[in-house]
């Protein structure tokens, strides 16, 4: 059974009110402590991982500091994973840049050209 969007008297329901239509949401669905406000930590977490900078996270949750935005931000594995990936594949450029100056300067000739070498 769909949990109600307004009260009995057609008005958005209360706080008390609903809580109680959603703890029954929630054991009908056999869902257990999971609380109405977790869904919000949830969907900020999710849009972060999309990369969304923390201004657009201020928007969406209508928050007015970075700091109440950041408060509902949670580091993932898969995030993390990520940016450790992203973070190897800089330092492995990187590397095959000074690597590949290294080989262009061994092949450049010592001393003047026609030099013998003696």
């Amino acid at each position: 059974m769909p949990v109600p969007t307004v009260g009995a008297k057609g008005a958005t329901p209360r706080r008390n009110h609903f809580n109680r239509l959603w703890r029954k949401a929630c054991e009908d669905a056999g869902i257990k402590g999971l609380h109405f406000h977790d869904l919000r930590h949830t969907g900020n977490t999710l849009a972060a991982s999309t990369g969304a900078s923390t201004r657009e996270l201020m928007s969406r949750m209508g928050h007015s500091t970075a700091r109440a935005a950041l408060i509902y931000q949670h580091a993932s594995a898969d995030r993390d994973r990520l940016i450790a990936d992203a973070l190897s594949g800089l330092v492995d450029k990187a590397r095959k840049k000074i690597r590949k100056a290294r080989k262009k300067q061994d092949r450049k000739p010592k001393g003047h050209a026609g030099d013998t070498g003696d």
